[in-house]
């Protein structure tokens, strides 16, 4: 995808139209990202929005050079007493086109797998374009863990999806929809129910294992 940001400013004003009338007994329900609410998953993808590559590196100096310390403190700046509050803060970024110091791609890994974070939980469903989720699932899977991504996870193993004409690897083969595939390749052991192959149980005790 050689312009992700129309596809990320759609991504943002999907989730916005899904998030729209939450109770508020919905806005704390737990996300897929463990130790995190909806809203709190909202508040990061609100932070991630409004982070160029200069005030990455002065709030990552900020965290002591913590990427976690760094994430969770974008957390507590965004994330407003009332999540409606929140929710406008995602509204006014929506044509926001600054990025981290990351791949483009990174932008599309933000808004389809935190999108999914949120929405799983929430009970909601998005038809992503296919074109976003296998650039994402393409950075993935080239990405340490270390930096969110999977290639740890998925080494070794070959991700055939059932739904797409994607492929990749070799060894042990992983199969099912190309968004569960993304999911499980960014730590997601939720959608390793949609997978089946023979590698499926590998790649299900990698993410339990990551994710302790």
């Amino acid at each position: 995808m050689k312009d992700v940001w129309p596809t990320v400013r759609a991504e943002r004003g999907a989730l916005i139209a899904d998030l729209e009338g939450l109770t508020d007994e919905q806005w704390e329900t737990p996300s897929l990202c463990a130790g995190w609410s909806v809203h709190d998953v909202l508040a990061h993808i609100v932070a991630s929005a409004k982070t160029s590559k200069l005030g990455f590196g002065w709030e990552f100096a900020r965290a002591r050079f913590d990427f976690d310390r760094f994430t969770e403190n974008g957390v507590e700046r965004e994330r407003a007493v009332n999540p409606a509050e929140t929710l406008d803060r995602l509204r006014a970024v929506l044509d926001r086109t600054v990025s981290p110091p990351a791949p483009a791609d990174s932008r599309l890994v933000e808004m389809i797998v935190h999108g999914e974070d949120i929405r799983r939980p929430l009970g909601l469903s998005r038809a992503y374009p296919e074109e976003a989720v296998t650039d994402a699932l393409r950075l993935q899977i080239r990405t340490s863990a270390g930096f969110g991504g999977g290639r740890e996870l998925v080494s070794g193993l070959a991700l055939v999806a059932d739904d797409s004409d994607f492929t990749t690897g070799s060894g042990a083969e992983v199969r099912g929809p190309l968004l569960a595939l993304l999911l499980v390749a960014s730590g997601r052991g939720v959608a390793a129910a949609e997978l089946h192959g023979s590698g499926v149980e590998t790649l299900r005790e990698r993410v339990a294992d990551h994710a302790r």
